[in-house]
């Protein structure tokens, strides 16, 4: 049997309209694990920082994943490093750095692959814009060269990045099912062709919301079909502050990311009791 672990990243709690009362890191993981969370994700750029973050969430029984932005092959060591210190149920890599030449990146991504052979926790690579995974043609490539990549799906980036329209096209789809095929770890947001964050309270979304519902659940069921008994796939509530956040006059989100939070938390789970067998 399988097991879905939902995450909350720790950047919703920035900048709330409506603060939950988690001023300290510790009140908010307090709120994610009496929400119903399994964990969290939490930078880890910094070594205070994630010793910090990993002790916390651990008296807590927190899973964490940790996200790193090396640059180079060696910049990856110091997160892998701390992982190993302080324990990190894996570790999310945006790869900052930009070029148009797959054998560059691929020479990237197999060093960071070597390295990550040597720690204990799950190595994946994020599906982001402006990092070396920025567009999902370049993407494809990348995958051609490095068949064995595990991948965090952010899909949302490519859906804004591409301005994917809906309908879906049937080549765009099969496109992103072939990113799903190597898709380790989820990260949990809705987008439109024109916007990175759509806000899922808002009935115009619901088209949307409903296209990336069928992405998970494939995304789900590829995984599924291939992991072994017992594994645990993760999906990360990632609903970010401004300018991700869209804003009103004021300045101020024009809807609440801590609720909407919990309905994707909660659209994760009905999407995977679907998915196949639960445990």
């Amino acid at each position: 049997m399988h097991r879905l672990i939902v995450l909350q990243s720790l950047w919703t709690f920035e900048d709330l309209a409506e603060q939950p009362c988690a001023a300290t890191l510790e009140a908010r993981l307090d709120l994610i694990k009496t929400s119903g969370f399994d964990g969290a994700g939490t930078l880890w750029l910094e070594r205070g920082q994630a010793e910090m973050a990993a002790r916390l969430a651990s008296e807590r029984g927190l899973l964490l994943e940790g996200l790193a932005l090396p640059d180079s092959v060696d910049a990856l060591k110091p997160a892998l490093e701390w992982g190993t210190a302080f324990g990190l149920h894996h570790l999310n890599v945006q790869p900052d750095i930009r070029t148009a030449s797959v054998s560059e990146g691929a020479a990237v991504l197999e060093g960071w692959q070597r390295l990550a052979e040597q720690v204990d926790f799950p190595v994946y690579i994020e599906t982001h814009r402006g990092r070396l995974t920025n567009d999902l043609l370049f993407t494809l490539e990348l995958l051609k060269a490095c068949p064995w990549l595990k991948l965090t799906a952010d899909l949302s980036h490519y859906v804004v990045g591409g301005e994917i329209m809906l309908p879906v096209a049937e080549e765009t789809d099969r496109r992103i099912t072939r990113v799903l095929e190597n898709a380790a770890a989820f990260h949990g947001r809705i987008a439109t062709s024109e916007q990175i964050q759509a806000e899922i309270g808002f009935v115009q979304h619901a088209p949307w919301i409903e296209q990336f519902a069928r992405w998970w659940q494939r995304g789900f069921e590829i995984w599924r079909a291939k992991a072994p008994a017992g594994a645990s796939l993760s999906f990360l509530c990632e609903l970010g502050a401004r300018p991700y956040a869209i804003t009103g006059p004021d300045g101020r989100d024009l809807s609440d990311r801590w609720a909407d939070s919990l309905v994707l938390k909660d659209l994760a789970r009905r999407i995977w009791s679907v998915s196949g067998p639960t445990a």
